[in-house]
């Protein structure tokens, strides 16, 4: 195999050799004083040692944070599940602080009955749980052009996966009856810019949810607190977040978000629009930049995630050598529709350098292209839904950048 490293079993890499070994001999604080007592820290937190996994914000890359974008710390985590804490944040009018007991959620347009729902009254619906994945429709934009940012937290850091707890979208709409020419519904956002998308009724009947939970505890408030939209396998825009108003129309209502915003502009200017639909995407996310290979040669672990709009995973092929060859990842815990996987490969790293790609397949048979196969039909004026295999290049040293090898 070229590159630099075989795959390796559980125990052929050897011993664990770590510096410093004394350190266990030494008499530490935590072994000789009483930590906090229960209910000390009644809301738990993280430990004060891993106070930098925290989202974070590229500065120049929106003029006001009122309406910008923090990145999820892909390259700390592992498993599925984003924690609450860290998922990413897209607004377009900051934060709503919303009175749960003064939200309300208006039903109305084409429908028998005109309603309006308290929280309560949405919890009053059969319930049920789902896990899924929100990505922004312009997580890795900034790279068409070539590579640009240096971290997996900002080339791929807008996605989040976590487990939703709310109802079935279908059920409130039952609720008001859908008249015959009911064919698209436009959600709407209780924040100062009144975000505002069109979904076609199949999807809205088919698998939305009205969510008021994520991992277990209320939604956050720059998650939608108390409602959001879950609109799953779709572009992160149409989840509407701080969920108010859902009007039932016979034609989408072609608003500044799927006209002006999140269309994909074409080589010969035309531009494509409702692209909801997430393309199958993956991405290493250790090693990468801002988690380099430290511990010199011998056993590395190579881990990533990968997600799909259309369902369920099937493969992952992860490369170390830019593409020439390939050889199937495993992806190990749960298997969602619409959720990410998590996949690993373990090697044997002898210390040449690597160029590390993934690629994914989905349960429809979509492969993940190559930038430059993606680049053929789509030319580089857009900036959603650039799903290209990802280049990661790891040094003798194990530093590790961002490159493009397409």
């Amino acid at each position: 195999m070229a590159g630099g490293a075989a795959a390796i079993g559980a125990a052929s890499a050897g011993a664990a050799h770590a510096a410093g070994e004394d350190v266990i001999l030494q008499k530490q604080d935590w072994r000789t004083t009483l930590g906090d007592g229960v209910g000390e820290r009644p809301y738990g937190f993280p430990s004060e040692h891993e106070k930098h996994v925290v989202r974070r914000s590229v500065e120049w890359l929106t003029a006001d944070p009122i309406s910008s974008v923090s990145f999820t710390p892909l390259h700390e985590l592992d498993g599925i599940i984003t924690p609450n804490g860290v998922c990413f944040e897209r607004h377009h009018g900051g934060i709503a602080e919303i009175d749960p007991t003064a939200h309300r959620l208006m039903i109305h347009g084409l429908v028998d009955t005109p309603l309006v729902f308290t929280l309560e009254d949405i919890k009053r619906f059969p319930r049920e749980n789902r896990v899924h994945f929100l990505e922004c429709a312009a997580n890795s934009g900034m790279e068409w052009r070539g590579a640009q940012l240096n971290g997996v937290q900002f080339t791929h850091g807008m996605i989040h996966n976590v487990m939703y707890t709310g109802v079935k979208l279908r059920h409130v709409l039952e609720e008001a009856g859908i008249k015959p020419n009911g064919k698209w519904l436009l959600a709407e956002g209780g924040d100062a810019s009144a975000m505002t998308r069109s979904i076609p009724m199949e999807k809205a009947l088919d698998d939305c949810m009205i969510a008021f939970k994520m991992n277990g505890e209320a939604l956050r408030p720059e998650q939608g607190y108390p409602l959001r939209l879950v609109v799953p396998g779709w572009e992160g825009n149409m989840w509407i977040k701080w969920l108010r108003r859902i009007e039932v129309g016979d034609q989408p209502w072609q608003q500044r978000e799927e006209t002006s915003k999140y269309t994909d502009l074409m080589p010969d200017g035309r531009a494509r629009r409702f692209t909801w639909q997430m393309d199958v995407k993956s991405v290493i996310t250790s090693p990468s930049p801002q988690v380099p290979i430290t511990h010199g040669k011998g056993r590395t672990v190579i881990t990533g995630l990968a997600w799909s709009g259309a369902g369920k995973i099937s493969r992952v092929d992860v490369s170390i050598d830019g593409g020439r060859n390939w050889q199937p990842a495993r992806i190990d815990g749960p298997s969602f529709s619409r959720s990410v996987h998590r996949f690993y490969l373990d090697i044997d790293w002898n210390g040449e350098p690597l160029y590390l790609q993934s690629r994914a397949m989905d349960e429809a048979g979509n492969l993940q292209p190559t930038k430059d196969a993606l680049r053929a039909v789509r030319g580089v004026n857009s900036i959603y839904h650039n799903n290209g295999i990802q280049t990661w290049y790891v040094a003798k040293d194990g530093v590790t950048e961002n490159v493009e090898v397409s």
